[in-house]
């Protein structure tokens, strides 16, 4: 079995508690026409990189239906900035309009199969994965991106169209597992496509 949930897989279930001190789970978005999920953190370059796009893409997209739910699965003792406390600050700083949770114990990377951050998980109405990968090829510098496969999901889930490319492979910082190296991924990660 892929490490990373696969395609037509059903959105599974959680309850994380969000920088607005409330728990958020993909069942508060029932009246979604799409729902977006994204493994992020505060301190990679790659976020940080691309945080204004997404950001955009979210404003962009919220009114025609789509949702977001941000989640930060990093271990906090070799990242401390990547803290609840720290999530909070940075939620206030940029003003973030959809939720920002946190995943502690990471059971919820680890059903997901997030591999980096950003990763990025679409699914339809029936909250099945249609996309998941990378928002753009250049996530680092945004303004050198030369795709966004993201944008392009969006677009062809809200003309219900499945997306001409579902898979991508996500580009980033590893996800940081507790107990692990900072460049660990588990045996059965691999490239998406």
């Amino acid at each position: 079995m892929a490490f990373t949930l696969e395609l037509g897989q059903t959105a599974p279930e959680f309850s994380l508690p969000g920088v607005d001190g409330r728990n958020w789970s993909p069942g508060d978005f029932a009246e979604a026409k799409v729902l977006v999920i994204v493994f992020t953190c505060n301190h990679c370059p790659y976020v940080t990189g691309s945080q204004k796009q997404i950001d955009e893409m979210y404003a962009e997209y919220a009114p025609k239906g789509v949702r977001m739910i941000a989640i930060n699965s990093n271990e906090t003792e070799g990242h401390p900035t990547d803290s609840f406390d720290h999530m909070v600050e940075r939620a206030k700083e940029l003003n973030l309009q959809y939720p920002y949770v946190r995943d502690e114990s990471q059971e919820v990377a680890w059903a997901y199969g997030a591999l980096r951050t950003p990763h990025f998980y679409v699914f339809d109405a029936d909250r099945k994965l249609q996309y998941t990968g990378r928002m753009m090829d250049n996530p680092r510098d945004a303004s050198k991106a030369t795709t966004n496969e993201l944008r392009e999901a969006l677009d062809a889930l809200l003309a219900g169209r499945k997306p001409d490319k579902p898979l991508s492979n996500p580009i980033g910082c590893n996800v940081k597992w507790w107990g692990k190296d900072h460049h660990w991924m588990p045996e059965e990660a691999c490239d998406l496509v």
